[in-house]
């Protein structure tokens, strides 16, 4: 999957706290082979599914972001007005 990784981190290596986890991430973690280890399809479906649901989540958390600096922006510029029209009476 090009054009989706940030290229200064290599998927195997760990995330710090300050980094946020990206969905890719998921979906192209590999882990050791065992002797007697888990089914990699099961590993790989869950590992999909949660990056769909990480995808969600930022998406949203997004949205909000945006949607909360336009309420600050909007509560600004009517405070400007109040404080305004309150000079002039």
């Amino acid at each position: 999957m090009t054009g989706r990784r940030d290229e200064s981190q290599p998927p195997a290596q760990a995330n710090s706290k300050d980094q946020q986890l990206r969905p890719w991430q998921i979906r192209e973690r590999c882990f050791n082979v065992r002797r007697r280890g888990l089914d990699p399809v099961e590993i790989r479906t869950f590992l999909h599914q949660v990056a769909d649901e990480l995808t969600v989540a930022q998406t949203a958390l997004r949205a909000v972001q945006e949607e909360n600096v336009r309420i600050k922006n909007a509560l600004r510029s009517w405070q400007s007005s109040q404080s305004a029209n309150r000079l002039y009476r």
